[in-house]
């Protein structure tokens, strides 16, 4: 062993020094082994605890009960350690063996490690393991005492069996505070409201637990309103009654209210509470406000926690802000966060939403575990980029790792094979999913392989899918339909699907617009007139265009003829100079997408502000040369700006990467990664 350190004092002290360590291989653990017993320190209980700690940290917990096994006279305290330290890593059979071998040695367990395994076992959903344990602490005597009994009601409520928790309830002798709001808890659990409040109405103790047990059960029965005067009555609020009716109105999508609470709770407010709030409005599609909150919970010091990364990351996705995802995954990396599957789930989201692929992969393959979740990311953030021949080599990859794909993955490799015109493996995949996968393709797989169909010019067949189909075809299978008649000119099939799509959904102004230009260009007047007389009349308007861009962690929003911006007259001037270097290189404008009853220059002036245009244009004059522009849309991107994108791209040297809501396009050098099949 290596020489010991002159500031320690001892050899005892120095062997405690090393078994701080983190991680010590068998070779290390051996020699401390032998220098505990060559110098009679098995009666130190300290350094006997903290070696066998160190064991299960090295992963050595066979090691650790053969050596207490063989420790002459190891006093009970060293194995009721042992039972807390295996059971707080997670490894069941570690637990029994320990508790196996304090029998086989006659120690009796004491009450705190009964307590700890009943824990372990209702966190784990163990209900045979837990009942045993039940018959064991009633044969050691243990069947009045009330901190166990409290822990054997809370354990089989938490399995599910609440018949049995009431029976331990009732058996009880006396009943405390503890013990009434364990089965508050459970009756709650289980919506046996009345009970739970009848329960509470008669307690004559209360404390903070037995308000909040009430104030989270009104609330996840979704009744606000009782929940709300449970919080207003009680006597002592705590920060969790402030987070479980925040959560409350969270949860039922009242923001304003949620919000007001949160702003009243000032400095009383966690990290628990800043998530809620931040987990709220993502889910709410209130990315920017989350990105907000995120930003006053930084400035006021607030720990930042796994669960505030994973939010964030999401809206970070939604919105396509790569500068802040990076931020959270160096602040991730830089505070040593651990990145499990969630968290590596949200990362490598964020950046395929992104369009980073590179970064994802490498989250990916950086992870030591991997769930579905993780692969169906990778998957569906191939096939939206393009990259479907790679989203089929990991779909191959994660069967190999013993994965069985589901719904979603088939989506992912269905779409992938459609962006990138691998006609043959879609296919394929698609007659596979019932017979050799077992997933019942749905309504979404259908659509895709109307896509599919539909782009490579099979409109028959793409027809002939929809009425095989064993449900009714939605807006999206027909809006698949709509797109290939568009890419394909069949306008007579185009008239047709417009319809049924307006029967489907009245309220959508996109397939108004598209029949009054499908008209126009028939020189069908009247119908153009009509058209827009059903528009009026039924108060429909076309969803505007709206992109968005990142620009030193602010997202910046441009709507198609919008000139509200605060630096609009310098991105207008900028405008003109993209228009002057797209003529230069022999750029016609394609009006087609523009109503057709307008002069041909309003259809130029039209497409020029498009709000794909704006925010690029936003982007190259904000940013420094070469950095890449990064635009998310809200709507299908029209021909003329991918074909203006391509030659910016050129003009300007610059990759420009537009993620509509449809797929990714990266324009570098004049051309751009769909390959014009889109």
């Amino acid at each position: 062993m290596n020489s010991i350190p002159k500031n320690l004092s001892s050899l005892a002290d120095y062997l405690g020094f090393r078994l701080q360590n983190a991680f010590l291989n068998f070779s290390e653990l051996q020699q401390i082994h032998c220098q505990i017993l060559t110098n009679g320190y098995f009666h130190s209980n300290s350094l006997v605890t903290n070696f066998l700690s160190s064991c299960f940290r090295s992963q050595k917990s066979r090691y650790a009960l053969v050596f207490l096994q063989n420790l002459p006279g190891a006093e009970p305290s060293l194995w009721n350690s042992m039972i807390r330290v295996s059971l707080e890593s997670g490894v069941c059979p570690d637990f029994l063996g320990f508790f196996n071998g304090m029998l086989l040695n006659n120690v009796v367990p004491s009450k705190t490690s009964f307590s700890l395994i009943l824990r372990s076992c209702a966190i784990s959903r163990e209900a045979q393991l837990g009942e045993a344990f039940h018959c064991q602490i009633l044969k050691m005597g243990f069947e009045f005492d009330m901190i166990l009994q409290t822990g054997l009601l809370d354990f089989y409520a938490k399995v599910g069996d609440l018949r049995y928790a009431q029976r331990v309830f009732m058996e009880m002798p006396r009943r405390d505070v503890v013990a009434n709001n364990a089965m508050i808890s459970a009756l709650s659990k289980h919506g046996h409201i009345e009970e739970a409040r009848n329960l509470f109405d008669n307690m004559t103790d209360r404390n903070s637990c037995s308000w909040n047990s009430m104030i989270t059960c009104y609330c996840k029965l979704g009744d606000i309103s009782s929940a709300r005067l449970m919080f207003d009555g009680s006597p002592v609020k705590d920060v969790v009654s402030w987070n479980a009716i925040i959560d409350g109105y969270c949860k039922s999508k009242q923001l304003e209210a949620a919000h007001e609470l949160f702003l009243s709770m000032g400095s009383a407010r966690n990290s628990v509470t800043w998530n809620t709030m931040i987990s709220a409005y993502v889910q709410s599609g209130e990315f920017g406000t989350a990105i907000s909150m995120f930003q006053q919970m930084q400035s006021e010091k607030v720990k930042l926690t796994e669960v505030t990364m994973v939010s964030l990351l999401s809206a970070c996705a939604h919105l396509g802000a790569l500068d802040m995802g990076e931020w959270i995954h160096s602040y991730v990396r830089t505070k040593r966060l651990k990145i499990d599957v969630v968290l590596g789930n949200a990362l490598i989201d964020m950046y395929c939403k992104c369009g980073n692929l590179e970064a994802a992969l490498d989250v990916f393959h950086g992870l030591s575990k991997r769930n579905i979740f993780c692969w169906n990311s990778i998957i569906v953030g191939l096939g939206m980029n393009g990259r479907g021949e790679e989203s089929i080599a990991a779909f191959t990859a994660m069967e190999k790792d013993g994965l069985r794909p589901d719904g979603v993955t088939f989506v992912g490799v269905l779409s992938g094979c459609s962006h990138s015109g691998l006609l043959s493996a879609g296919q394929r995949y698609f007659s596979e999913m019932l017979g050799v996968y077992c997933v019942e393709p749905g309504i979404e797989h259908y659509g895709c392989m109307v896509d599919l169909l539909g782009r490579a010019g099979h409109i028959k067949e793409a027809l002939e899918l929809i009425r095989t189909m064993p449900m009714k075809p939605n807006t999206m299978v027909l809006g698949s339909l709509l797109r290939a008649c568009h890419i394909h000119n069949d306008t007579k099939l185009s008239e047709q699907v417009t319809q049924q799509l307006l029967e489907l959904d009245p309220c959508d102004g996109g397939n108004y617009v598209f029949l009054s230009n499908l008209y126009a260009s028939l020189n069908r007047w009247d119908d153009v007139k009509i058209c827009r007389k059903l528009m009026n009349q039924r108060g429909v308007h076309k969803t505007p265009g709206c992109s968005s861009i990142e620009v030193n962690n602010i997202v910046h929003e441009f709507v198609a003829g919008d000139t509200s911006h605060p630096q609009f007259s310098e991105i207008n001037g900028f405008l003109d100079e993209i228009a002057k270097q797209l003529e230069g290189l022999g750029h016609v404008p394609n009006t087609s997408s523009v109503l057709h009853d307008i002069e041909e220059e309003e259809k130029e002036g039209a497409i020029r502000y498009h709000s794909e245009r704006i925010a690029v244009a936003f982007g190259l004059m904000s940013t420094p040369p070469g950095r890449t522009i990064r635009v998310v849309k809200n709507l299908r991107t029209c021909r003329d700006c991918h074909s203006a994108m391509k030659l910016i791209s050129e003009a300007f040297k610059r990759e420009i990467i537009v993620r509509d809501r449809k797929r990714f396009h990266h324009f570098r050098n004049g051309s751009c990664s769909c390959n014009d099949y889109w």
